[in-house]
């Protein structure tokens, strides 16, 4: 894919000190940071290398990146390294993809208290899906799946929902054998839509009942009790979107399913049109009038609210894995699977797919050489590749 003429960056640069001195009191520091890192991003302000090929020692220099996570440059090599260490733990089998989505209505609520709700999003849907197949009268199997999060919709405002990977059958209940779910219906998303609403609702009202949530602004009116449960009571009559595709099978058509979803940021450089007049354009897809393909204008202050709006709070685990798939149970868990599926479990690591290659002759390309920020702006003769790029915001 081509490099984007224009990046989030080149708006943060001409707007996002404007921006913060006008609205900083709606924002925390970690909104500030994400702002800083994005800006900093593979320019000289965070230092650079020199990567150096394996065979024929043909010689690269690039500036560092970021690594913040909510950086749209910085997620394609975490994303390589996340699939490569998955693709040893697919199983022959076709997967599912189950979408959880919260009401709109809950979503100031939720902006007031993302750790807590984000979490309670997590817990309460893997639980819902976790039980249900259990039931002898749908599956009647122990099952395995991944998550991540998603807080956006396409037109960047707040959407939060979860994504779900999940292979087509489970282990049986005694482990004895792998029970193979209809190759086209996994779990009816109508039970799962009313139990997903009923566990969510409940703990909601834990929180509450242990003082935990937050209510400001526009929520302010719900730390009333009374008030409190008539807006529950608006939630529970609703039908809560549960979504379920028809599943796709093959461990490479897996892979590339989960690099749409995972290391996923609010929007990338690619989908920017352009920066002008101080108002951003950007291509987006209307889901609600058949998935056509749009170009939203908004002022550049409003194109950053937006996407501050989706910076997750420090700690927060986006990507999770349940059941058979949980940390402490996948090595023994998947090793029998595999045995009652009959395929070998195979003991070679895979290779991290997101190494340089050098452009002479495709070999591997290492770091040889590191220099500092004080380094490159105090000895011009180390000036790195992509001179464009190397402005600092003084911030």
């Amino acid at each position: 894919m081509s490099r984007p003429t224009l990046e989030v960056a080149d708006i943060v640069r001409a707007a996002g000190n404007r921006f913060w001195e006008e609205h900083k009191q709606h924002f925390a520091w970690v909104h500030r940071k994400v702002l800083d890192a994005i800006v900093r991003c593979r320019t000289a302000a965070l230092g650079g290398h020199r990567d150096k090929c394996v065979r024929c020692g043909h010689l690269t220099a690039s500036y560092n990146s970021c690594r913040n996570r909510h950086c749209p440059k910085c997620q394609g090599n975490a994303r390589a390294k996340w699939l490569a260490a998955r693709s040893a733990e697919l199983l022959p089998v076709p997967y599912f993809h189950v979408v959880f989505t919260l009401p709109h209505d809950l979503s100031a609520l939720v902006l007031q208290n993302k750790q807590l709700l984000y979490d309670l999003l997590f817990r309460t849907s893997a639980a819902t899906m976790l039980e249900l197949a259990r039931d002898p009268k749908h599956l009647g199997a122990d099952i395995g799946f991944l998550g991540v999060l998603h807080t956006w919709g396409q037109n960047l405002e707040h959407h939060p929902h979860v994504h779900y990977i999940v292979p087509a059958g489970g282990l049986a209940l005694d482990g004895s054998r792998w029970i193979d779910s209809s190759p086209r219906f996994f779990l009816p998303v109508y039970a799962l839509s009313r139990i997903f609403r009923g566990k969510f609702v409940a703990e909601l009202k834990q929180l509450v009942a242990q003082n935990k949530l937050q209510f400001h602004g526009s929520q302010k009116y719900l730390a009333t009790p009374g008030c409190f449960a008539t807006f529950l009571r608006q939630l529970f009559r609703q039908d809560w979107v549960v979504y379920a595709k028809l599943p796709f099978g093959g461990a490479e058509h897996v892979l590339n399913y989960l690099a749409r979803y995972t290391h996923r940021v609010a929007i990338s450089n690619h989908r920017l049109v352009a920066f002008e007049n101080d108002r951003v354009s950007f291509r987006w897809r209307d889901y609600a009038h058949g998935g056509k393909n749009k170009v939203m204008t908004v002022s550049a202050d409003e194109f950053l609210r937006r996407f501050l709006l989706h910076v997750l709070p420090r700690g927060l685990v986006r990507i999770r894995h349940f059941g058979f798939f949980a940390n402490r149970r996948r090595e023994t868990a998947l090793a029998r699977c595999r045995k009652l599926l009959g395929t070998a479990t195979s003991t070679e690591r895979p290779e991290a797919t997101n190494l340089p290659r050098c452009p002479a002759c495709s070999a591997t390309m290492l770091v040889f050489e590191r220099f500092t920020c004080a380094q490159l702006y105090f000895q011009p003769q180390l000036s790195l590749a992509n001179q464009r790029r190397c402005s600092v915001d003084s911030s």
